[in-house]
């Protein structure tokens, strides 16, 4: 969990993006990498195999505001335990079964010429060349690019980059980077446009997520 700043998680399958509201589940055994932004203030919670009903594939939660308090005050707890520290576990171990997966994911593959696309834009997330010029790239035709990308990830795409946009912009904001500065990273010609896709795909302007970084980090500085 990161109380604030960010935290992009990489697994096999996928990559993950962990904002200050969210936590990332990893099950037991997965191999995993997580970079955080130069901000983030960090909890790890190492839950037993089958001691909560957790989903089986790796994910983002949002956490309730409970939880975020168990895990923090759990954190402060001496190693011993205390007929109160268990029975924060059991609250924090119910409550966590029912926190709701967020939609920051994006699908990776080991198919070469998608993982080298993936690469590329996480290198480059400016990088605004169409699906046909990305075909080229890797020796493919544009149909058969796009027909490759919906059979590995399930996703069109403009979807599929699109998310990879969002991670690198909410990634940006937690580490402190204003919304017209995300929006020349990621190539938009205008703040408009770039805040009109943030909005679509979760609801809310960028600003408004940006503000809710800012209550987080007020709210677990004072819980700290």
């Amino acid at each position: 969990m990161a109380s604030r700043g960010g935290v992009t998680c990489r697994v096999p399958s996928g990559m993950w993006m962990v904002p200050p509201h969210c936590g990332v589940w990893v099950p037991g055994g997965m191999p995993h990498s997580n970079v955080a932004t130069a901000n983030a203030r960090l909890f790890f919670l190492f839950i037993e195999p089958g001691a909560a009903a957790l989903p089986e594939r790796c994910c983002t939660l949002s956490l309730s505001p409970l939880v975020r308090e168990l895990i923090i005050e759990l954190a402060d707890q001496p190693a011993a335990k205390t007929a109160d520290s268990e029975l924060m576990v059991t609250l924090l171990l119910s409550a966590l079964s029912r926190m709701p997966v967020e939609h920051l994911h994006l699908p990776l593959t080991d198919e070469p010429r998608l993982a080298r696309i993936a690469w590329e834009l996480a290198d480059d997330p400016s990088d605004r060349s169409t699906m046909a010029q990305w075909a080229r790239r890797v020796g493919m035709s544009e149909n058969s690019l796009a027909r490759l990308v919906h059979h590995e990830t399930g996703l069109t795409f403009g979807r599929w980059r699109q998310q990879l946009q969002l991670i690198v912009a909410i990634r940006s904001l937690a580490a402190g980077a204003t919304v017209q500065q995300v929006s020349g990273d990621l190539g938009y010609e205008s703040v408009s446009a770039f805040i009109t896709m943030f909005k679509k795909a979760l609801g809310t302007s960028p600003s408004r997520y940006l503000a809710n970084f800012d209550r987080q980090a007020s709210a677990n500085s004072v819980i700290t």
